[in-house]
């Protein structure tokens, strides 16, 4: 069923008194007549079914209140079909009349003539392009066939009017991606916040195990410096310069006494060459 209405063309909804294109706004569902442009989304619109849709709002031609026309979203509530009549638009199932520009803009009138025909950029009637894509409808419902699982046989789908079956043909076909987009975005969002969490924990966590590693260093550096000074202790409290001066009368291999009244004598007299 998606494929059914891909291939209709879009076209540009001119007016014959004007000369001037049919746009949608996309801020607030305004229609304003601007000169033709063919390469602006908001000047084209298709036929989906019964309704006009606006290829860069994606929302279709509405008749809202007594005299007022807008764009609205597709199948909503309101006069959002349109029924062509000798090449004049009007809203299916309302008599409000019939689609017309003026200086205002946009109106519904019972009053006909050039300001209530629109034309593509051809200068032919959009009535004929729904008339072309009525034919594409009707040519592919006739090629369509649903399989019976029950019986094996193909038949075509009974118990739907033509209407019915538009509408549903429709509602497959717009398809509107903007909550997968949506989520898509969200989704995004959450793992751009979780990788900056990530990046931000593992930065953290360098930081901590290189001053953890600076740390050991210092900590290892002072306690070997600590240890070389106390190896290095019972040297220095040992120096030669403190032993007690060796006095210079005193020779090698004598054996003296130090008496309490500080005399120094040797324990040995020596003896002189003459005794021995």
């Amino acid at each position: 069923y998606a494929g059914f209405f891909a291939d209709t063309e879009a076209f540009l909804m001119k007016n014959a008194k004007v000369k001037l294109c049919l746009q949608a706004s996309p801020m607030n569902g305004n229609l304003l007549l601007e000169d033709c442009n063919p390469e602006s989304d908001f000047q084209d619109w298709s036929w989906q079914g019964n309704s006009l849709m606006n290829h860069g709002t994606q929302s279709c031609l509405s008749a809202v209140g007594a005299n007022r026309v807008q764009t609205s979203l597709c199948g909503s509530a309101g006069y959002t079909r349109w029924d062509c009549s000798d090449s004049l638009l009007s809203p299916l199932g309302s008599s409000q009349g019939y689609l017309v520009a003026n200086r205002k803009g946009l109106a519904l009138s019972n009053v006909g003539g050039l300001k209530a025909q629109w034309q593509d950029i051809a200068d032919r009637s959009v009535c004929e392009e729904k008339a072309e894509q009525d034919r594409y409808f009707s040519a592919a419902l006739a090629s369509t066939h649903v399989y019976d699982h029950t019986a094996g046989n193909a038949t075509l789908a009974l118990g739907m009017d033509q209407e019915e079956l538009e509408e549903l043909l429709w509602f497959f076909r717009r398809e509107d991606p903007s909550t997968w987009n949506y989520s898509i975005l969200a989704l995004s969002f959450v793992a751009m916040i979780l990788g900056l969490l990530l990046l931000a924990i593992n930065i953290v966590r360098n930081r901590k195990r290189k001053i953890h590693m600076y740390r050991e260093a210092v900590q290892s550096a002072q306690e070997a410096e600590l240890e070389a000074k106390q190896a290095l202790m019972p040297v220095q409290d040992y120096s030669p310069a403190e032993e007690e001066p060796v006095p210079q009368d005193q020779r090698l291999g004598e054996v003296v006494v130090q008496w309490k009244d500080g005399t120094v004598t040797s324990l040995y007299a020596e003896r002189s060459e003459d005794a021995i």
